[in-house]
């Protein structure tokens, strides 16, 4: 049995007023090769398909043209919700899907029944059995208590999602009896585990809950697919239980990672292999720190992997104290001319402490929403139109907000 495990798409991002369209086509592109030229028998993605609950109807069209195109290949298709999925979005589609040979769990089931599979291998036969578990949300598996500290709601929380993944793998396990008792059982997750090495672009999910969640809390599944966390990595040192990360860098501090799916061999035995398939970069972007002087040389050398059709986003973190008003003038002509496209410009947070010194004295309840924004948006050099379209794009979503809870 050979699955692909890839996690955190994050479809419809828009990257400091970029889109990632064309980078994700390609992706989605190269990994219907891989799953072709791999002979993949199930594809499981573990989480946060879209980037946000409403994704643009371009990031609904590639989800959709996926599905269609990896149905060709044969292969079966797992879409687990992560903590940026709406569920209503991913359910809309769901009995549809089933017809194209893609099971969708958008969050926990009511009936567990409904998160055990078989996974089938390419010639029909069951390969392994699978507990579908996506992102779970406190509500879906605890009920708040009158009276409980922050640490016994933390560790309610740990126990009951720890509950769920042992009452699915006992299900599980049932069921690989029925069907003979020699098939590996497949877990899945998308959560913060312990030790895990996050990134920028990490969103916490558990705030005030629960920091991570322990691998000792983890059913003896043989392979355990996790998502949330973008960097790939194993957790705890186990083979078997890990996070494949991103495909695409989503944040400056990606940059420098290598960016794989893993493809995970399995047979009666349990795990067998599991091997990174590194994701090519479709779009170059780097983080660039240093003195004028520094960031020039910095600059020059970057440019040489950019393209005048594709060129290389760039975030530039400017080091020193000294406060230059032109500040964003010297870094223009720094670039001109060059294969470069500076997306953001900040100073070391040391140029900044005068300023939140100053500001010490405010307290949160002195400042409404759009307060907070404006001092935060202060602190970056961005031009003036893309603070115009940020701001806009922050007050709809408030308001958004304010009108939900009204």
């Amino acid at each position: 049995m050979r699955i692909l495990h890839t996690s955190d798409w994050h479809l419809g991002q828009h990257f400091i007023g970029k889109t990632r369209h064309v980078e994700h086509q390609a992706f989605l592109s190269w990994l219907i090769e891989q799953i072709s030229l791999h002979a993949v028998d199930a594809v499981i993605v573990a989480g946060d398909i879209f980037d946000t609950g409403a994704p643009p109807s371009y990031a609904r069209e590639l989800y959709n043209h996926l599905v269609v195109e990896l149905h060709r290949t044969g292969a079966q298709l797992v879409i687990l919700g992560g903590n940026h999925d709406s569920v209503a979005t991913l359910a809309e589609s769901k009995s549809l899907l089933a017809c194209l040979n893609t099971q969708v769990v958008p969050c926990v089931s009511d009936t567990l029944d409904e998160q055990i599979g078989v996974l089938p291998q390419r010639n029909g036969q069951p390969g392994a059995i699978l507990c579908a578990i996506p992102f779970i949300r406190p509500r879906d598996v605890l009920q708040s208590q009158a009276g409980q500290s922050a640490q016994d709601k933390q560790q309610s929380l740990q126990e009951a999602i720890g509950l769920h993944y042992q009452a699915l793998y006992q299900l599980a396990s049932a069921k690989r009896d029925a069907l003979g008792g020699n098939l590996p059982i497949i877990a899945t997750g998308h959560l913060t585990t312990v030790g895990a090495s996050a990134s920028e672009s990490v969103r916490e999910i558990y705030v005030g809950s629960l920091e991570a969640f322990p691998t000792s809390a983890f059913p003896p599944a043989d392979y355990i697919a996790l998502g949330h966390i973008h960097r790939p990595q194993k957790v705890g040192g186990f083979e078997h239980i890990r996070y494949c990360g991103s495909p695409i860098a989503l944040s400056f501090d990606e940059a420098q990672q290598s960016k794989e799916v893993l493809l995970v061999d399995l047979n009666e035995n349990g795990l067998i292999a599991v091997t990174p398939l590194p994701v090519p970069r479709f779009q170059a972007l780097a983080s660039l720190r240093g003195n004028l002087e520094e960031l020039a040389l910095a600059i020059g050398h970057t440019a040489q992997q950019g393209t005048a059709a594709q060129p290389v986003w760039l975030e530039m973190v400017v080091h020193g104290d000294d406060y230059l008003t032109d500040l964003q003038t010297r870094i223009q002509a720094m670039t001109e001319g060059l294969p470069v496209e500076v997306l953001r410009i900040r100073r070391e947070r040391g140029s900044n402490s005068a300023s939140l010194h100053s500001a010490a004295m405010e307290t949160l309840d002195e400042l409404t929403p759009y307060d907070v924004f404006a001092k935060r948006l202060e602190q970056e050099e961005l031009t003036d139109a893309l603070k115009s379209q940020l701001e806009q794009r922050y007050c709809t979503i408030v308001r958004g907000l304010q009108e939900e809870n009204a």
